[in-house]
Order: structure tokens, then sequence, then C-alpha cells
């Protein structure tokens, strides 16, 4: 990575190291850099592999940027509908979930905007949160109610559905169906590298100290639509697990209060990438899947890794 793309000089990371494993990830000399400081918020921080380009939506700042090792960070989408996760498909399209318009919506390449989901049961969805591309086309994604509780990014419109939920669209039809509603606020969502296990998170905790902040975990049916077994994967403190990534060895890197928190595949934590805020969203990237790209609040940042992630 090319120091002259970055807003700042690389500093040493505070790691807090609590396993070989996660040594052996850090490598010798592990450096976390930063690529900006000029977000509002940063979320739906998403590696687009086609286009070998980074694409994060500051949130609070309507708007979607775009980080290329060439050019630093540019302005991608503006106004943006409140952007907040995204993710890309097997054809490089971004897939973005929009608060304010209630939808989950495709930029396909020449520039158009497909809707793929704005409703459920003839009812709108409430506000569309976070997002993933099963390899088999089906999207899925997590619809919490912050855009009625929150004014600043929110619509500020009572909720239509009176659950809130995780959906599934299908690939061909658009089809919308739920996959889960066991939750308070479902939040970040990331499948393992087999995709047998769905990971969701439940940060209901962010309106009531008592509610959740958990990361759970969902067997995913030979059907490869449905759910079972859920289960806690793991209590997130500080704060709530916000955006997550797997590697390809299963490890789960959670966004959280105070920075990166990883755990292997059994739920036991590894270690720490502390940041100086909390984490909104993070995705490996670059040509090797290497480099982990993490939003935290008004920051961007990067650190090169010994693991790739998870296609």
């Amino acid at each position: 990575m090319s120091a002259s793309t970055l807003a700042a000089s690389a500093t040493s990371a505070p790691f807090e190291i609590y396993s070989d494993e996660f040594r052996r990830i850090l490598g010798s000399n592990p450096q976390l850099e930063l690529l900006s400081n000029d977000f509002k918020f940063s979320e739906g921080v998403c590696w687009v592999e086609q286009g070998q380009f980074l694409v994060v939506s500051d949130f609070l700042n309507d708007r979607v940027m775009k980080w290329t090792e060439r050019e630093g960070l540019t302005v991608y989408r503006q106004p943006a509908q409140t952007a907040n996760g995204n993710a890309v498909d097997a054809e490089g399209r971004v897939i973005s979930c929009l608060t304010r318009a209630r939808s989950v919506v495709r930029f396909e390449h020449d520039g158009s905007q497909t809707v793929l989901a704005d409703s459920y049961d003839g009812k709108k969805l409430t506000s569309p949160n976070d997002v993933v591309v099963k390899s088999d086309g089906s999207i899925w994604f997590t619809d919490p109610d912050y855009g009625w509780l929150v004014a600043e990014f929110g619509h500020c419109q009572p909720p239509e559905q009176h659950r809130n939920r995780v959906y599934r669209v299908a690939p061909d039809t658009l089809e919308v169906t739920i996959a889960s509603e066991d939750f308070d606020k479902p939040n970040g969502i990331c499948f393992s590298p087999d995709e047998r296990i769905l990971y969701i998170g439940d940060t209901g905790m962010t309106h009531g100290a008592f509610r959740p902040h958990r990361l759970m975990a969902f067997d995913v049916q030979a059907d490869g639509r449905t759910l079972s077994n859920p289960r806690l994967f793991a209590d997130i403190n500080p704060w709530v697990p916000d955006g997550f990534r797997c590697d390809v060895d299963g490890n789960v890197y959670v966004g959280a209060g105070d920075g990166v928190q990883i755990f292997n595949p059994a739920g036991k934590m590894l270690g720490k990438i502390l940041t100086p805020e909390a984490v909104g969203n993070l995705s490996f990237g670059m040509s090797d899947k290497q480099t982990l790209f993490i939003g935290a609040s008004s920051s961007l940042f990067a650190v090169k890794l010994q693991t790739a992630g998870a296609k």
C-alpha cells in the first residue's frame, strides 16, 4: 500500500493478543494505517474485487465514498438516501441498504438503480441496515427500526412491519421472505466461509442498557433458504456488534466499541485491534484480500494481515 495514498502516516497499532493464532494472523510487524479521518460516520465498508476499489458509506453526510490505492478517497455517490450497509454481487454490482428510502437497491454498471426490496406482505420495510450476498445470488438483509427512531439519519415514519426482521431476496424472482424475526434490532450480517452458518448481530442495547448486544449464529438448512438452531455466538462488550466479516479460516472479525474483536469459529476471542472510536463496519480487500479495512466512526483504517478474507 503506497504511503502517498494515506491521509496520515502509519502508526503502531495497539493490539491485544490472547492467542498464538492471533499472533500468526498479525505477523511480525503489524501496522494500522489511517487512510482518512474525514467521515462523519463511516459504515458499509465493502471491497469491490472486480474494480479493485473500496466503498464506504459516509452515513451521516449522506454520501458513499470510494477509495483506491492510486487516487485515495473520492465521492462515489451523493446524495445517497442515507446508504448504510453495502455488499457486492458476483457481477461486481454494489448493493446498498438505503435507510431513508426504506429499500435495498442494486447499482447497475450503466449507473441505473434496481430496487431489489422495499416491502414485505404489501407493507413498507422499516430501515434496511446491512446486507450480504450468498453464492447462489440470494440477498439477505437486516431491517431494524433505527430509521424510525433516529431523526438524524432516518425517515421518522412509524413502522408498517410489526417486527424487526432478517429477510431473504430470491435471486431470480426477487421474492422477499422472512429468514428470522428472533431479534430486538438485527444489524450486521455475514455468512461463514462454507455458508453453512449465518451470523447476525443484535444491537438492541443502543436503545436500552439491558437489551441485547450479542452475535447470534444460525445453521443454514440444506435448501439454502431457511435457518435453524439459533444460538449465542458471543456477547460483545463494550457497546454492540455492528458490522463483521469472516476470514478464510472462519474466524469472525467484529466491529465493537473498542475496535475489532476477533473470535475463532467456536466463539473464543483471539484478540483485538483497538481503535480510538467505535467500529461500524469492516471488509477484507486488495488483490490478495489480506488487508482489513476498518470504518471507525470518523476514520477509515487499514491493516495488512497474514490471512485472507473469505469470499
